[in-house]
């Protein structure tokens, strides 16, 4: 039970950085302009942000409250001030975890905010700066030297790229299965250059999550230890995970390369309507295969990686 209370409050702290930092960034550089500034307003409401700012305070908390359990071994410290701050004040995972919840009140304020480039700008430097907490509170900390640096910079960059691909889907997800984008024609026009944006940005995003993740295998795995993938929890967890990216690559090629020149056929004949439906289902599914790898890169910070003895 404990497992599975840490590998839920890492999803919702994975959730919420994802879309703190991927969807205003996609604003910033798919919705260009004063039609796309509007169409953001409108598939993307301001509470959306104060949702994600609110599940990464919640997980947050949660994992402050598991580490500090686990610490003391006394479950009365979960919620005793004293222990809570002897974690916070003590430890390298107090000092990510502090940043962390600091700079998701820091995103829940901001979310009051009207939406303008300005507030996009703001809430990607808060995404950045809690998506770089996470690989010190992770196994990319658990090596020294220039391995250890190689690793953590790695993990870095695999979940900025991550950041990248998910927070941008969520917020296509929110933009295609609105009425108010899809019963106005500039919104329309503006998704699908956003949608055309962003497929060189997914590129660059896979490429980076394919790259970096091989040099984590290489950490976490090792050659020695491949034969033992099936046979270990951390293996078959490793191995899901890896099979559902597939999926994702599968819905991301196929928005790209079907979907969205279907809506720009769609566009030019007045008669969206089709391209958009099979937009919705393919996104919602990408977006539902994204919250899924999130679970499960939660419940592998759980496990004992095969290079690691157990």
């Amino acid at each position: 039970m404990a497992l599975l209370l840490t590998a839920g409050a890492r999803l919702l702290q994975y959730g919420g950085a994802v879309v703190l930092l991927g969807a205003p960034l996609f604003f910033l550089y798919g919705l260009r302009g004063e039609a796309g500034q509007r169409t953001a307003g409108l598939g993307w409401p301001r509470w959306g942000f104060a949702v994600a700012a609110l599940a990464l305070l919640i997980g947050g908390a949660a994992a402050l409250s598991a580490e500090t359990v686990a610490m003391t071994d006394r479950q009365a410290d979960a919620l005793r001030p004293a222990a809570l701050w002897d974690v916070l004040s003590g430890s390298r995972f107090g000092l990510a975890i502090g940043v962390r919840l600091g700079l998701a009140v820091l995103a829940l304020a901001a979310s009051l905010l009207p939406g303008s480039r300005g507030l996009w700008a703001l809430l990607v430097v808060i995404g950045a700066g809690v998506t770089a907490s996470f690989p010190w509170t992770g196994h990319g900390a658990m090596d020294d030297g220039t391995a250890g640096l190689i690793h953590l910079g790695a993990d870095i960059v695999h979940l900025f790229a991550a950041a990248l691909w998910f927070g941008a889907v969520a917020a296509l997800a929110a933009l295609v299965l609105n009425r108010r984008v899809r019963s106005d024609d500039e919104a329309l026009e503006a998704l699908h250059d956003g949608l055309s944006r962003f497929s060189g940005m997914g590129t660059l995003a896979v490429a980076l999550l394919i790259l970096t993740g091989l040099v984590n295998s290489w950490f976490l795995v090792g050659p020695d230890h491949l034969g033992g993938l099936l046979g270990s929890p951390y293996g078959a967890v490793l191995i899901a995970k890896l099979l559902v990216f597939l999926l994702m690559l599968a819905l991301a090629a196929q928005n790209r390369y079907r979907l969205t020149p279907r809506l720009a056929e769609g566009l030019l004949r007045r008669t969206p309507e089709q391209a958009l439906n099979g937009l919705g289902w393919s996104i919602g599914l990408e977006t539902a295969a994204a919250v899924l790898v999130l679970a499960l890169v939660g419940v592998l910070g759980t496990l004992s990686p095969l290079s690691m003895p157990m």
